[in-house]
């Protein structure tokens, strides 16, 4: 089998998030007759956190950055970093970057606009949340859960990634509250905004409408070093 271009992906942003790439990029290849050809460096999540609590966004870039390069020299022609939270720099990463990088909010956005989607609630970390998707998501309009809303989506998630394993009554809580979003605040669709988010959900399970960040950046990747 004919490989593509060499992807490198940093992972550690948890490790369950870069396995469930490294396992559905893998699976896509095979399923396309093509070899998947790929380099995996080791982010420090403590470290990426620091960077994300103070909002240096340029300080997370520089490190990223580092990372990109010696995957760079390990043969890598292209990035990707499987999470969402560490694209809060990812202006800053794509101006500087001596690799391309595939931006998870691209396929979103164009899948946003596909579907015509005006209004959409955010599961993911704090960060992702309060932000709005980092102002990626165009005309698209995001509704701000309350406090005590946002906190337990926060630390859900936060468990999630530390855990690796979710539970039913994290599954039912959480579905629970999607279904608050779409009656009350009128939203059209949950947008998934965490990879980790897979541990408890799919987009063919789920019982609300629902746009999963990850699978939409898995697709876009996967064409990207086909092309």
């Amino acid at each position: 089998m004919n490989p593509g271009r060499c992807l490198g992906l940093i992972g550690g942003l948890g490790v369950g998030a870069t396995v469930h790439y490294y396992q559905k990029l893998a699976q896509a290849h095979e399923e396309l007759g093509r070899a998947l050809n790929i380099v995996i460096t080791h982010a420090q999540i403590a470290r990426v956190r620091e960077y994300l609590e103070a909002n240096d966004r340029g300080g997370l870039a520089e490190y990223l950055i580092g990372l990109i390069r010696r995957m760079q020299a390990a043969g890598a022609e292209v990035a990707a970093i499987p999470a969402v939270t560490p694209h809060m720099c990812v202006r800053e990463l794509i101006a500087a970057s001596p690799l391309p990088v595939c931006n998870i909010f691209e396929p979103l956005v164009h899948e946003l606009k596909a579907r015509a989607i005006r209004r959409v609630a955010v599961f993911g970390t704090r960060f992702v949340i309060e932000s709005g998707l980092f102002g990626f998501a165009g005309g698209v309009e995001i509704i701000q859960p309350r406090s005590e809303e946002v906190d337990f989506i926060h630390q859900t998630y936060m468990e999630l990634a530390q855990r690796g394993k979710g539970t039913r009554k994290e599954r039912d809580e959480m579905t629970a509250l999607a279904h608050t979003f779409i009656e009350r605040d009128r939203v059209d669709t949950i947008v998934l905004a965490g990879t980790d988010l897979v541990l408890l959900f799919n987009d063919t399970e789920t019982t609300f409408p629902v746009l999963d960040c990850a699978a939409l950046h898995i697709a876009a990747i996967t064409n990207g070093l086909l092309s």
